[in-house]
């Protein structure tokens, strides 16, 4: 009997010594291994969106050249539209039957396209400054003005000397004012001002415009004109 019990008793203590072992090992695990896991995780997951949304709030790089390639379309179409609205403008001027009075009001008209156009280009606009670029421009094309001077001064004659002076004045008036607007759409494309612009570079462009311009106002319909004016 005392040798059974004393093998029950060995038997039991290792029970006891294999449970207390175990419970060692499990005690053993870092309590503070488990939240830094976790924080790990959410600092990954929170990178990863960040980086989702920078990815979608910047547009690829095709997208933002078609953008401004459409833009740039856009605003040369409305330069255009400017432009034929002034020749329209001018050449609804050119009927009036009195002599001079068709170059003054031929003059506000351009004045007033080239202020609309520097507007549309955000150029600074200074009304002086754009009357000396004008004059400066057409003072290199003196047949011209002479030319748009004496059909003015034809109005005078009563009869055929009226609608001679009237065809004439409307057409070279549409003319130059078309050539005048597509010299300074093209000088403000390219990043010129009014403080730059140099007539003498322009001279040749003038002329090559004032010829497509002559076609344009011919072109255009009399019912136009005389609406417009």
């Amino acid at each position: 009997m005392k040798k059974r019990s004393k093998l029950d008793l060995s038997g039991g203590m290792g029970q006891d010594k294999t449970q207390a072992a175990g419970f060692g090992r499990a005690t053993l695990a870092d309590p503070a291994a488990e939240p830094q896991h976790s924080e790990s995780r959410e600092k990954n997951t929170m990178n990863a969106n960040a980086k989702s949304q920078q990815s979608s709030a910047e547009p690829p790089a095709e997208n933002v050249q078609e953008v401004a390639e459409q833009a740039i379309e856009l605003r040369s179409s409305q330069a255009g539209n400017l432009i034929r609205k002034h020749v329209i403008i001018v050449m609804g001027a050119s009927l009036v039957p009195i002599p001079l009075f068709d170059l003054l009001a031929l003059s506000g008209v351009q004045l007033k396209m080239l202020h609309g156009l520097a507007k549309l280009y955000e150029v600074p606009f200074s009304k002086n400054l754009g009357k000396s670029s004008i004059v400066s421009l057409l003072g290199g094309v003196m047949p011209t003005s002479t030319a748009m001077t004496l059909a003015s001064l034809a109005k005078a004659v009563p009869g055929l000397g009226t609608a001679t002076g009237i065809i004439s004045v409307s057409l070279l008036g549409g003319a130059t004012t078309y050539a005048i607007g597509s010299v300074f759409v093209q000088h403000f494309e390219s990043g010129g001002t009014l403080l730059d612009f140099d007539p003498k570079k322009m001279r040749a462009y003038f002329s090559s415009k004032l010829e497509e311009g002559k076609a344009v106002a011919a072109d255009l319909k009399p019912g136009e004109t005389q609406a417009s004016g």
